[in-house]
């Protein structure tokens, strides 16, 4: 029913043991447990960029985290429409939420499929999807310091799936090569899931669903490696340390990337504003405006003089008013008498007033008799 699983997961382990096989011989079990490795390296390599993507989707949920809290707030009620807006606010800043399931829903099938490919080395079967007899024959003769791919501590690959207790087919030759793989497995598990938590975001590790799974994944699973690894043959042992391992590699890798290219957009953005910023003691800028007192965008030049100034400027200043208590300034008369020389003949003559002397010099002319007091 699986078969679009298990001929690609054959073809890659074929492929792999051909390689190695050339190098170390057909039936040497490091050219299996190699195969196996890289069968596990070869999937991991094609999810990369799936998982790039993931962790720059969860870096995006966190920045438009108080977003999130705002609309669980305002639609608490209304689950519908609350799943409506959280995919308009997720398309909006360019989130797939389903983009950070698809390499763990990827590798459950890998792992299925090998674990069933692995199985097929039998004895009675005559082939095992794109291997042959030849290679069946090949793969249960390989041996690693003395232990079989297909064995395991209590049972091998026939007798996984039944976890039976029963202790009689217990394989002590086996217990040097399987129990430091279940050690490391076990390891790199635990340090995969305590990268991954670090890198939570703060409202989900406040979430106590999450924090439970975390736990789990931290403590449990590692510890499940431990007890139930003695039921794995030495090929999924190989499996599930191999992938452990790319994945904390993986995960330092990608977040000490993405945490570097953050850094530098940040140092990026700090040099604009620095650059954009008056420098110690200048006078800010402030933007020309136009006779209607909206800015033109930039700074004022001689040029921004409006073409009608010459022509709307008055011929003449009017005469400014004197202050209060101000001696008036003597200048061009105009016409009008000073205060309180209404009636003076400087006044109606226009022109300054005369001396008394020559008043009365004029007065007793020559032709002109004086009248005398009776």
């Amino acid at each position: 029913m699986l078969n679009f699983i298990y001929y690609p997961v054959s073809a890659i382990l074929w492929f792999w043991h051909k390689v190695f096989g050339f190098v170390f011989g057909a039936d040497n079990g490091f050219a299996w447990a190699l195969s196996v490795i890289f069968l596990v390296f070869t999937l991991r390599a094609l999810l990369f960029k799936p998982f790039v993507s993931q962790v720059r989707s969860m870096r995006k949920m966190q920045e438009f985290q108080p977003q999130i809290k705002k609309l669980q707030e305002k639609y608490k009620n209304d689950r519908q429409k609350l799943a409506e807006e959280m995919q308009k606010l997720q398309k909006e800043h360019g989130v797939n939420p389903l983009g950070g399931c698809l390499p763990v829903l990827v590798q459950v099938p890998v792992f299925i499929g090998l674990f069933h490919v692995l199985r097929g080395f039998r004895l009675d079967y005559a082939y095992n999807y794109v291997f042959s007899y030849a290679d069946i024959v090949s793969f249960d003769n390989a041996t690693i310091f003395g232990a079989k791919l297909s064995d395991a501590i209590s049972g091998n690959l026939q007798a996984v799936g039944s976890f039976s207790l029963n202790f009689s087919d217990f394989n002590a030759h086996v217990i040097p090569v399987a129990l430091p793989l279940m050690i490391v497995a076990s390891v790199a598990t635990h340090f995969t899931a305590r990268v991954s938590a670090a890198h939570q975001s703060p409202a989900a590790a406040a979430n106590p669903q999450a924090a439970i799974m975390q736990k789990l994944t931290m403590w449990l699973f590692p510890l499940g490696v431990l007890v139930f690894g003695v039921f794995f043959p030495i090929a999924i042992l190989l499996y599930w340390l191999s992938n452990n391992s790319w994945t904390l590699a993986q995960q330092y890798f990608v977040y000490s990337r993405i945490a570097k290219e953050e850094q530098e957009q940040r140092e990026v953005a700090a040099a604009q504003r620095d650059l954009l910023a008056p420098k110690p003691g200048q006078k800010p800028t402030r933007p020309a405006t136009n006779g209607n007192g909206s800015s033109n965008g930039h700074a004022p030049t001689a040029d921004d003089e409006p073409a009608d100034a010459a022509t709307d400027a008055p011929a003449e200043s009017a005469p400014s008013k004197p202050r209060p208590g101000a001696r008036p300034v003597a200048g061009k008369s105009s016409g009008r008498a000073a205060p309180g020389k209404v009636n003076s003949p400087a006044a109606k003559n226009g022109g300054a007033p005369k001396n008394r002397g020559n008043a009365q010099v004029a007065s007793s002319r020559p032709g002109k008799k004086s009248k005398k007091r009776r």
